[in-house]
């Protein structure tokens, strides 16, 4: 989904200017602490925050010096035609300078802006100044089938050269006319492109498409291009594809959406039947199968609307169909809903340095944020205007239930674990609920269908380890105390196997209010397999504010300083607390000084 950009308020100056580019445009302003009196979300440090929005692809519109967004995005910088839009906004409102994604929205971002406060906009790059477009940026509704060929063409436009448009865009007219370069307009296919002949391909087409259950993709991507060929039509003129909501988890439809780089849509049995007075084949067939007369043609339609007509009635393979409608004009919007996701994420410990770019990015797309209030407020400014659903701890399962509920609806919806989502979070109880059968309290069918994608974040262990130095440099393993879930006769004999083993171990849940007793007989059971001053580290709040670090020998390991914030990491017999130029560092040897040792004795 395409993100709302944000406005950055850096100084009580440009405040006025912010809230004024926010007010035009319906976006939220993110203000820095201490200099801004008003504003959506607060931020603590602007480079960080500005850094974080650009990894998360939002567009950032900063109404200050453009030094300070260069300084902030630079680091990130590798591929343009990724990067999010960012912009400058003078403190008095006078100058737009678009930084950065001239061609992915930047330019007509600032044309938005300068509009708004009566501003200059500083656009530099060369087809606006000197053409008004650019070539390989095409108004919604259109696109160009041979990219690559762009900078060429662009190149001879500037170089004083003309070209000659034919079919229907507006936008082009304002072209030069005359020159070598051709530029045609047309859902036809055409094989004579290169530099010299561009092709701009109105969206008009509507593909909808239907299948077996697990039809091989390549027999739908098969029937789908013989079918663009014999009607001489470019790909690139697809809008979408349309099925009906029983296929929304579908491989192989899912495959042809993404390798035709458009929209997967979906439409319930009602509304597809609907369509049934304008199909050219309806089947009773398929409704006693599905509940509507027709999928492909009733879905292309579905998204065409009133003034979709059917052009390609439904054509088949024995375990496929797909059917084609147009429209008069270019589609911009979308109808049906889509197949719903659920991210499953990973936050870290807390703060925004340790958040990985592409858990920040799930996050920005989300349209929903559900999970431990905690977990969603140390989101701070990326959670500001999202739709949230804070859950408490103990309700876990309800948690994720509602979660994928949500994602069945074909919402974007966001889960927000602390540290890594697959350990000791909510990834394995998302899965479990959508193993699970219908008489076992899972979720339900549309939830079943969604798409689920899990991003690592950096574990309450890991960030431990960072902290101390490196704890985990050899086996180690992972252990909770926590019997509310696990039987405390199994985490018994987990704690005798991993002394017997000597691992470092990292615990998590220590000790609760009401659970106190296990993290000393685990202190017990260790000191029978390694010595009394093994070094353990204590770090509670990791990455927040009060972050807490301190060390004790394994003897004095004491259960009243000690609580649910805290990772508790107990060296190996062979860790080590080195007391080095910056404090105490905790290590656990590999083994190089005796591969060292039989290296110089051989």
């Amino acid at each position: 989904m395409a993100l709302k950009p944000v406005v950055l308020a850096l100084s009580r100056s440009g405040e006025p200017v912010a809230h004024r580019i926010a007010a035009a445009l319906d976006l939220a302003v993110h203000g820095r602490e201490g200099r801004v009196d008003q504003a959506d979300a607060f931020f603590a440090n602007a480079l960080d925050h500005a850094r974080d929005l650009f990894a998360a692809g939002v567009p950032i519109i900063g109404v200050c010096a453009s030094g300070i967004l260069i300084r902030a995005v630079a680091p990130l910088l590798a591929d343009k035609r990724t990067e999010p839009p960012v912009l400058s906004v003078s403190d008095d409102g006078s100058v737009v300078v678009p930084l950065l994604g001239g061609h992915r929205g930047a330019n007509r971002l600032a044309a938005q802006v300068s509009d708004a406060l009566g501003a200059v906009a500083a656009v530099t790059t060369a087809g606006d100044v000197a053409l008004g477009i650019a070539l390989d940026e095409p108004p919604a509704g259109w696109r160009l089938v041979n990219r690559d060929d762009a900078k060429g063409a662009m190149a001879a436009l500037l170089g004083g050269g003309g070209a000659t448009v034919t079919g229907d865009a507006p936008w082009l007219a304002a072209l030069p006319k005359g020159g070598a370069l051709r530029i045609s307009a047309t859902t036809a296919r055409q094989d004579d492109l290169g530099e010299n002949q561009l092709q701009f391909a109105p969206q008009q087409i509507m593909l909808g498409v239907g299948c077996a259950r697990d039809c091989d993709p390549a027999e739908l991507a098969a029937l789908v291009q013989s079918v663009l060929d014999e009607a001489g039509l470019a790909s690139e003129a697809i809008h979408s594809v349309n099925t009906i909501t029983l296929k929304a988890d579908e491989p192989a439809i899912i495959s042809l959406a993404d390798k035709l780089g458009v929209p997967l849509r979906l439409f319930d049995a009602e509304t597809l039947e609907a369509e049934t007075p304008r199909l050219a084949t309806p089947s009773d067939v398929v409704f006693a199968e599905v509940g509507t007369h027709g999928v492909s043609e009733a879905a292309a339609l579905a998204q065409g609307g009133s003034e979709a007509e059917l052009l390609v009635a439904k054509q088949k393979t024995k375990n496929a169909t797909c059917a084609l409608a147009r429209v008069p004009a270019p589609l911009t919007d979308l109808k049906g809903r889509a197949r719903g996701r659920l991210s499953v994420v990973g936050i870290g410990p807390g703060q925004a340095a340790w958040r990985t770019p592409e858990v920040s990015k799930l996050v920005s797309e989300a349209e929903e944020l559900v999970g431990y209030g905690l977990y969603i407020d140390l989101l701070g400014p990326l959670a500001v205007g999202k739709d949230r659903s804070d859950f408490p701890l103990g309700g876990e399962e309800d948690r994720c239930r509602y979660a994928l509920e949500q994602a069945g609806k074909g919402k974007n919806v966001a889960l927000v674990c602390s540290g890594d989502a697959g350990i000791y979070a909510m990834g394995a109880l998302v899965f479990e609920l959508l193993d699970r059968g219908p008489d076992q309290m899972g979720v339900s069918d549309a939830a079943r269908r969604v798409e689920v994608i899990c991003s690592p974040g950096v574990s309450a262990l890991q960030g431990a380890a960072a902290r101390a130095g490196a704890p985990l440099g050899h086996d180690f393993c992972a252990i909770s105390l926590s019997d509310l879930l696990t039987p405390r006769e199994d985490i018994i004999k987990r704690l005798h196997a991993a002394a017997q083993g000597d691992f470092v171990i990292a615990f998590y849940n220590p000790v609760s209010m009401r659970r106190r007793t296990l993290l000393a007989e685990a202190r017990d059971i260790l000191l029978k397999h390694r010595p009394a001053d093994t070094p353990v580290m204590l770090a509670s709040s990791l990455g927040r504010p009060e972050e807490h670090i301190r060390y004790r020998r394994l003897a004095d390991l004491q259960v009243d300083e000690v609580d649910m914030l805290t990772v508790v990491l107990i060296g190996s017999s062979n860790s080590r607390l080195a007391q080095l130029g910056e404090g105490p560092r905790m290590y656990t040897p590999r083994g190089y000084a005796r591969k060292i040792d039989g290296d110089l004795a051989g």
